[in-house]
């Protein structure tokens, strides 16, 4: 902890990290709003799963994109502009009752205009510190990201059921702006100018780390949208067992990231911390005891925020500069794709044999993914002694003869 200390200590370090997680805060809010709204709306949990599809189709497409525009526009125009239209998308989807296809139409302008905070910080963070304290810092928002995931579904869900699904969204909007007028006015984002990548789009996909990087966070992600989906479906939605048995496996992914942030990356790194995660949700098919689930949820917790962290590093130390954004907007995008799959499968097995079935379903991504990294170890560079920080960007110097 005195590691973590010394690095909030840099300065900007903890500004800027506060106001990124207040600016994403919202995404874990508004999935489940609107999942809340459109159903009271319509009266049908289809339509609100419709929404919801559009919604995670438009953040599918725009991360790379939006991105990749930071690069050509700035990162405070395209943050400026993609905040303002997200938040008048939800604003309208709250106030002005409409039919399905029109929740649908806004569900996807929204998905598409979501900020792109978390490629935004993580293109940042290598010119914040040096490169001793960088892969301790992937680290660290690896685990603080966990707070999302912890406090904005119990916050949205007191509001939604006591004020009004109305008045969840309208907090949405009001913290989408103002956590994002933070994060955008920070000096460090004024500071910071990533260069226009002079690829196609795309061609980042190429690089090995990145490649693997977008199907490791695919499958992580995956596990854990079937992990979610077989604890509700084993304690009911109102279940208050349900609640606790997902925060204990969030607490487990905190613990694990600011316990083992500092140990250096070598290239079984992500193998070592995927295998503890795919050991602790095969613990979970043994039984549907609630201490047992608690338990083996913890263990899996544990791999989830430093496998994340060896993603962010292995990626920032493949890649030039002015490809990072874009970098991580693909593993963003990866990363939804395999909440989508994950909660599809975990849903067919459910109706098909029980809660057990996505528990089976999350161990199984994760046995994968610990195979994947495995057989491509050497697609994981050794960041044991090596700077994590991007390549810098060259250009031809002209030369008088």
């Amino acid at each position: 902890m005195a590691g973590y200390r010394e690095l909030l200590r840099a300065p900007g370090v903890a500004r800027i990290i506060a106001a990124q997680l207040t600016a994403r805060f919202p995404n874990g809010m508004t999935s489940l709003a609107l999942l809340l709204h459109v159903e009271q709306t319509t009266g049908s949990y289809g339509a609100a799963g419709v929404v919801l599809a559009a919604t995670s189709i438009g953040q599918a497409i725009a991360g790379p994109v939006t991105s990749r525009w930071m690069g050509v526009w700035g990162i405070r125009r395209v943050l400026t502009v993609t905040t303002a239209v997200c938040a008048s998308a939800i604003l309208v989807m709250a106030l002005v009752p409409m039919a399905l296809v029109g929740y649908m139409a806004l569900g996807f302008i929204a998905g598409m205009s979501t900020p792109p905070v978390q490629s935004a910080v993580r293109t940042i963070y290598p010119k914040l510190v040096n490169s001793r304290q960088l892969t301790p810092l992937f680290s660290l928002d690896a685990s603080l990201q966990e707070i999302i995931w912890i406090l904005a579904p119990v916050v949205i869900t007191i509001v939604a059921t006591q004020a009004g699904t109305v008045a969840g969204l309208l907090l949405i909007v009001a913290i989408l702006v103002g956590g994002g007028a933070w994060f955008i006015l920070s000096p460090e984002v004024g500071r910071v100018r990533i260069p226009r990548s002079r690829r196609a789009l795309g061609r980042v996909l190429a690089k090995p780390p990145v490649l693997l990087a977008t199907v490791i966070g695919f499958l992580l992600i995956g596990a854990c949208s079937a992990v979610e989906a077989a604890v509700v479906a084993t304690f009911g939605h109102g279940g208050l067992e349900a609640g606790l048995v997902l925060a204990i496996f969030s607490v487990g992914s905190l613990a694990g990231g600011l316990t083992f942030g500092h140990i250096p990356m070598g290239p079984w790194a992500m193998a070592r911390r995927f295998a503890v995660v795919a050991v602790g949700l095969s613990l979970t098919v043994v039984s549907l005891n609630f201490w047992w689930l608690g338990g083996s949820l913890l263990v899996a917790g544990i791999g989830i925020a430093p496998a994340l962290a060896v993603m962010f590093a292995m990626t920032s130390a493949s890649v030039k500069f002015s490809e990072t954004a874009e970098a991580y907007g693909w593993i963003g995008t990866g990363q939804l794709i395999g909440a989508a799959a994950g909660s599809a499968v975990a849903g067919f097995l459910i109706d098909g044999i029980g809660p057990v079935g996505a528990f089976y379903a999350g161990a199984g991504f994760a046995i994968v993914g610990t195979l994947v990294a495995a057989v491509f170890v050497r697609g994981f560079p050794d960041l044991r002694h090596r700077d994590p920080s991007p390549l810098p960007d060259t250009e031809p110097v002209p030369v008088i003869t």
